[in-house]
């Protein structure tokens, strides 16, 4: 059954003085609640009790079936923001195979990929239920083999023939999920000022050769200069 609106206006206000608050928000002041209406009614609006708490009650003059509205709209968008945890339970024996412990262990992490909690049950039977250590320390194992996506909210605990052990996502989650983007992004940015070193090493050994080069020409020249003065020694 949809909820009784306890919201009172017009006539089912019966104080007999309000605080008047205006279509446009400001005070008018304490009236007879019977003035108040009519002020209401001649604008074709509603007086709307809003503060039934208050000496005298305040009262608003204001559209009721439109108010009514957008509160319900407001409601509806704060409800869809909200957001919904959920607790997933696993469960475990004692002397779990390894198989199956990373079985049980990928759905803990599928869980915490999802931001929901997980409820960790190990199931002790008969005998098993003198050795809780053992069961203490899977838990444990389990903890740190999901470590990076979840964080204990609650250690283990024995009730009864189980023991339990509430993992909570963990905010290092995000972090961790940014961190490949960011890797990808410093190869890129990293190559750009290795250049310039190379270039810089370039250069040094460019200078060298050139000199090499220049240094037989000059000695060319000079053979060829030399070259009338031996002649006309002879």
């Amino acid at each position: 059954m949809p909820e009784r609106d306890e919201t009172r206006i017009n006539e089912r206000i019966r104080v007999p003085q309000v605080r008047l608050v205006g279509e446009d928000g400001n005070q008018i002041g304490v009236v007879d609640t019977q003035q108040a209406l009519r002020y209401a009614q001649e604008r074709d609006l509603d007086l709307v009790e809003v503060a039934a708490d208050a000496r005298p009650p305040v009262c608003r003059v204001l559209d009721y079936s439109k108010y009514k509205y957008e509160q319900e709209q407001k409601a509806k968008a704060a409800r869809r923001h909200q957001k919904q945890v959920n607790v997933r339970e696993i469960k475990l024996r004692p002397k779990i195979a390894t198989n199956d412990y990373e079985t049980k262990k990928n759905h803990v992490v599928r869980f915490l990929k999802g931001d929901d909690r997980v409820k960790v049950t190990i199931m002790f039977r008969g005998r098993e239920q003198t050795h809780p250590e053992r069961g203490e320390r899977l838990l444990m194992r389990l903890a740190e083999d999901v470590a990076e996506l979840g964080t204990i909210e609650q250690s283990p605990q024995q009730d009864g023939r189980n023991m339990t052990m509430l993992l909570a996502p963990s905010k290092k989650k995000a972090e961790h999920d940014e961190q490949p983007a960011a890797a990808n992004a410093e190869p890129a940015a990293s190559q750009a000022p290795r250049a310039a070193p190379e270039a810089a090493r370039a250069a040094p050994e460019a200078a060298p050769a050139a000199e090499t080069a220049e240094a037989p020409a000059q000695e060319s020249a000079e053979t060829r200069a030399d070259a009338p003065a031996a002649a006309d020694a002879g």
